[in-house]
């Protein structure tokens, strides 16, 4: 049952998220505790590689990645030089994408120091993947996202980590009083089930 705010609890300077796609059945529900029986996805998947490499969409891709900046990855090809190099092998990467045949270059591992200490392996796909990478998700992210729940704020277009402070803000305010706080630190460390890779190379996955 909501209570009201305590003269203790501050009120952040923050917009409360908009509505998602999923509707809230209740002021005090957080998440539907039962899924609908429904397809594993409501997204058409009929051409869709087509449509991955559609000229616009590459093109889209190509300035993404270039606006982006970054290292290049392990076969050395700055980002500088990607219009040129694609150019020259889109036609065959195109023929085997279409034929689900294409694969990626391994991932340029570095590492990197944490803040508060240690440090962190960081994969660097090849300029050419990243092209790739940012094609398919130009495609997919608007058939995928609106399916996700109202309450999910990490990495999705038009969120933002403040949308999530103010959500978390108005649960509290609605009488919420447990947080349960999960970290997945170097899950993926131990997690992995990746067959022997080059040295200094991790797996690639489009």
């Amino acid at each position: 049952m909501a209570t009201s705010r305590s003269p203790s609890q501050l009120e952040l300077d923050l917009p409360l998220p908009s509505r998602g796609e999923a509707p809230r059945l209740g002021a005090q529900e957080v998440e539907v505790v039962t899924a609908t029986t429904e397809p594993e996805s409501p997204a058409c998947t009929n051409y869709l590689m087509e449509a991955i490499c559609a000229s616009d969409n590459i093109e889209a891709a190509v300035a993404a990645v270039v606006r982006n900046k970054g290292a290049p990855g392990i076969d050395g090809i700055p980002v500088k030089q990607l219009p040129e190099v694609l150019k020259a092998r889109w036609p065959e990467m195109k023929r085997q994408l279409l034929q689900g045949r294409y694969q990626p270059q391994p991932v340029r591992r570095v590492t990197i120091p944490k803040p508060a200490g240690g440090t962190r392996n960081l994969g660097i796909p090849t300029v050419i993947d990243r092209v790739i990478q940012q094609a398919v998700l130009q495609r997919l992210q608007p058939l995928w996202d609106p399916t996700f729940s109202e309450h999910s704020f990490g990495f999705r277009p038009g969120r933002s980590a403040h949308q999530a402070v103010a959500q978390a803000q108005a649960y509290v305010i609605d009488g919420y009083r447990f947080v349960v706080d999960i970290d997945l630190a170097q899950f993926f460390d131990h997690a992995s089930c990746y067959p022997p890779q080059e040295p200094n190379s991790v797996p690639n996955a489009i």
